[in-house]
């Protein structure tokens, strides 16, 4: 089992910055990689950011520039840097990771992300 923690949400205006922290714990050696997604009301959860435990990463068109997602080196921690923050960012942010060896996803319970103008 992995258990996977977000934190560093909350209330930014338009233009600023946060960074998102994803913990995950437990059996980390079965995961591949750690992404991030939000859900915004009344829509559906969205990839925002994601990286595999090689260290490669994709994004979201819409975030491209503005948001970065690293990890550390013992696979345990993954964080998301947004920059240049849009109203349209508003959503809560779920951390997510894939199971190594089944088509199981592990999530973590969301972090409140608004923006305001």
């Amino acid at each position: 089992q992995v258990r996977l923690v977000e934190s560093g949400g909350g209330l930014v205006q338009a233009g600023g910055s946060l960074r998102l922290t994803c913990a995950a714990s437990g059996k980390i050696f079965s995961i591949n990689g750690m992404g991030w997604y939000r859900q915004a009301p009344g829509k559906q959860r969205q990839l925002v950011a994601a990286v595999t435990r090689g260290g490669s990463t994709n994004y979201a068109h819409s975030v491209k520039g503005r948001f970065t997602i690293s990890g550390d080196t013992a696979k345990t921690t993954v964080w998301l840097q947004m920059n240049s923050l849009k109203p349209e960012d508003t959503a809560v942010y779920y951390c997510r990771a894939p199971d190594l060896n089944s088509d199981y996803y592990y999530w973590g319970q969301g972090t409140q992300v608004t923006v305001s103008s």
